[in-house]
């Protein structure tokens, strides 16, 4: 269990996926370029078993925006998308009506 102080400090906000390629050097991995309103991220996912790069682009999802840069098989991701998963199966979570890039997730 954590504390609602604790939960506050995440940082959940909505993204507008730019650009989605599949990474150089990971069969399971994509490599998004994700619009925040006030800045552009690119976030490494790995969703590419789930997803098509085409069928994330100008798709809205939630992302964790205050995580520290990481690097995954060799490409830095900034911040991490939130997906539910069924068994071998991915779903990214996106807001159910479109919002403006940036808005933030409570």
């Amino acid at each position: 269990m954590i504390t609602i102080e604790e939960f506050r400090r995440l940082d959940l906000k909505i993204g507008m996926v730019k650009s989605a390629e599949a990474h150089p050097n990971a069969d399971r991995l994509l490599v998004l370029r994700v619009d925040l309103g006030s800045e552009e991220r690119q976030i490494v996912a790995g969703i590419r078993r789930s997803y098509a790069p085409e069928e994330l682009m100008g798709r809205q999802i939630v992302i964790v925006a205050n995580l520290e840069p990481a690097q995954l098989r060799g490409v830095e991701s900034q911040g991490m998308l939130l997906a539910a998963s069924d068994g071998d199966r991915i779903v990214v979570l996106s807001p159910e009506k479109e919002v403006s890039a940036g808005s933030k997730v409570s």
